[in-house]
């Protein structure tokens, strides 16, 4: 099965592409790496409480210094055709209150800390009676509005003794001195995670002020309750990447709901996150979810205030299980699992309006769609909000219109603003980065299937430069989690188009293990980490050479990060005659020293049915190392020294091994990133390194 897409550009500047002269697009330049370092970037929008209204970020970075920064605009949502308005305001995570005014952080200029504030803003853009809201020593990490706009939840990191925001914490048992060394107790759980070392008893916690006249008074209630009383003692948000959904008030600001995991000793063995309710009186609050040892998330009440809604895992210790709806009836306490019987892993929650429908993202084979869910029945229904395919949907807000709010990026083009009237097609508001991509030389993303390991159908895609003339080198894409996907949506690191837009066809494929295509899927990568998923990547790579002759497979490197820098190094040891080159980025490569140096240890614990001592003859079976007398491909190691997921020693390791095979190799070490790229300039000098890499082995004679 194959589907082919020109995508030049979104559906906004689709006309203006037909309008332009034949010879004014042959001559448009591909795309290159500082275009995509400095490419617009959308951030989420808020809507306004009477739905007219839409507010939004957009992040821009200078082309001379690669600093960034970031604007609001206003957009109508009553007038498609209306132009988003600049708002004379700096700030971000912009955020409608219930009472009409938007909030916001910002810094405050005589403590230099980022506070709440708030400010009325007009349909015309007008930005009156900014004020503080919050003045509180430590900072402001983020905040939640009751619809009223009585009441403000704001997070910071505090000590869990602390009963109020203003205690003083600043004595740390981890630094007892006199030097600057830490002391950890082997009872703390995390010593460090993902790219901190932690603060044992520091955690980031929410405390609720009622607003006076839009300030925030007294010292706060903790919703985790004093401690020793029956609360959590943990992160919420939690860490390292959870945020405002972790959080919600009840409608009538009766209180709050908040996800959090138990800190201590079982912390790094346990993905057990439960949903707390806190009736904000100051006692303890009470645990929704304790019958349920694996996650539960998501804590979604709907608008009548009848339901809770929010998702969760059934399997203890497993991160990829998957996510079901569940609904709790908060009057009998009754708990259903809405989607139970659709095989399908949803990602976000909201409710319309109305309280009659559910709408959430679930991947789906290369797609991130919406669908709707049936509250009193589970019915679940994919939307088709998009002519084509629907790409990547996120940031999804009904409106009480009943129109939908949303965000949709692709392979082809960075995330804009969309609006679905009726649950029909979706119009273009916005064209942040669409000017932009409509400059560049257009790419073709061709989706394809071939029976894969088992003879089990696997999905993949081959994008290219669209009227590129001559054979193009290949390159395979192999994506990290390894319980993830590279799916049709955009990345501002790894990103197919600007790879492709050097003159390659890049070919990715969604091996065993991948998410979208049901749980049984996903899981099967268990215990078998190069085996199906490596045939799937030689059966995958000879379909796509089959099917685009034009692809030259006698030039071809892979690369990857993560698992994908895992396969690279496996790859390298098991497939090692196949590539000119690899580009192996934050790979594992001895997987007995990775288990005892990573942080998160349910995730090896779970995939390799145990830790290293339990069971390390499957640790053994699929471990790089292993292999390394077999090396002989080309390869280009990167590493983050912050990475304490997987420790940049495991790329240092690989070098060695390089260099004692004697095989070419280069080692690109960034001291201040960590499992991801994310400053501007070092993103840069990524892919500069990277494409330099590529072309220096499949290009030799240019």
């Amino acid at each position: 099965m194959t589907t082919r897409i020109r995508v030049a550009a979104p559906l906004a500047s689709a006309f203006a592409l037909l309008a332009t002269p034949l010879a004014a697009q042959e001559a448009r330049e591909p795309m290159q790496a500082e275009d995509l370092v400095t490419m617009p970037r959308l951030g989420s929008p808020t809507v306004s409480p009477d739905g007219t209204v839409a507010v939004y970020s957009v992040t821009t970075t200078d082309s001379e210094s690669y600093a960034r920064s970031s604007q609001l605009y206003l957009r109508s949502l009553a007038d498609t055709d209306a132009k988003p308005v600049t708002l004379d305001l700096k700030g971000s995570g912009a955020t409608f209150g219930g009472d009409g005014w938007l909030y916001y952080l910002a810094s405050d200029a005589d403590s230099d800390s980022t506070q709440v504030w708030r400010a009325r803003i007009g349909a015309n853009g007008s930005v009156t009676g900014a004020s503080q809201v919050t003045d509180i020593a430590r900072g402001v990490n983020g905040f939640h509005v009751a619809d009223a706009g009585d009441r403000i939840a704001i997070w910071t990191d505090i000590a869990r003794s602390c009963t109020a925001i203003d205690c003083d914490d600043s004595a740390k048992a981890y630094a007892p001195g006199p030097g600057d060394g830490r002391l950890y107790n082997a009872e703390d759980g995390f010593f460090r995670h993902w790219d901190a070392w932690e603060t044992p008893g520091t955690y980031s916690r929410v405390f609720a002020f009622p607003l006076e006249n839009g300030v925030a008074t007294g010292t706060g209630m903790p919703v985790d309750g004093p401690m020793g009383a029956g609360g959590p003692s943990g992160d919420t948000p939690s860490a390292p990447f959870g945020g405002g959904e972790d959080i919600a008030f009840a409608p009538d600001g009766s209180g709050i709901y908040f996800a959090a995991r138990e800190a201590g000793a079982d912390e790094p063995h346990t993905v057990n996150f439960d949903i707390w309710w806190s009736d904000l009186s100051g006692s303890a609050p009470t645990n929704l979810t304790a019958a349920n040892e694996a996650l539960d998330m998501l804590p979604t009440p709907s608008p009548d205030g009848q339901f809770l809604a929010y998702v969760a895992m059934a399997r203890p210790g497993y991160e990829a299980d998957r996510q079901v709806v569940m609904l709790r009836d908060l009057k009998s306490g009754v708990t259903t699992a809405l989607t139970e019987d659709f095989d399908r892993s949803f990602g976000s929650l909201a409710w319309t309006p109305d309280s009659r429908w559910l709408v959430a993202a679930a991947q789906d084979v290369l797609d991130t769609p919406a669908f709707r869910i049936d509250p009193r029945s589970g019915a679940v229904d994919k939307l088709d909000l998009m002519a084509g395919n629907e790409a990547h949907l996120g940031n999804i807000t009904p409106l009480s219109s009943g129109d939908i709010l949303f965000t949709r990026d692709s392979i082809g083009a960075p995330a804009e603003l969309f609006l679905s009237k009726n649950w029909g097609m979706a119009e273009p508001l916005t064209q942040v980065a669409t000017p932009t991509i409509g400059q560049f030389a257009p790419v073709v993303v061709e989706r394809f299937s071939f029976a894969g390991a088992n003879g089990d159908t696997v999905w993949g895609q081959i994008t290219k430069l669209e009227g590129h003339e001559g054979p193009m080198p290949a390159i395979l894409y192999v994506h990290g989690g390894p319980q993830g996907s590279f799916n049709d949506g955009w990345s501002s690191r790894w990103n197919p188009r600007v790879v492709a837009s050097q003159g390659y066809a890049v070919i990715s494929v969604d091996f065993h293990g991948s998410t979208g295509y049901g749980q049984a899927f996903t899981d099967s990568i268990n215990g078998d980490w190069g085996g199906k998923p490596l045939e799937d990547l030689k059966l995958g790579l000879a379909a796509a050479l089959e099917r685009d002759e034009q692809i030259d497979g006698s030039r071809a490197c892979a690369m990857g990060a993560s698992y994908g820098g895992y396969m690279m190094n496996w790859i390298a040891g098991n497939w090692p005659d196949r590539f000119d080159c690899l580009v192996q980025h934050d790979g594992l490569f001895d997987m007995r020293s990775f288990y005892y140096t990573t942080e998160e240890l349910w995730f090896p614990k779970w995939d390799f049915g145990g830790s290293y001592a339990e069971n390390p003859e499957n640790y053994e079976r699929w471990n790089p190392v292993n292999y390394v007398e077999n090396w002989k491909t080309p390869m280009l190691v990167v590493a983050g020294e912050k990475d304490f997921r997987v420790p940049y020693t495991q790329g240092l390791a690989s070098f060695t091994a390089l260099q004692e095979q004697g095989v070419p190799g280069q080692l690109l070490v960034f001291p201040e990133e960590n499992h991801w790229v994310l400053g501007a300039k070092n993103s840069l000098q990524w892919h500069n390194t990277v494409f330099a890499w590529l072309d220096r082995w499949l290009k030799p004679d240019e």
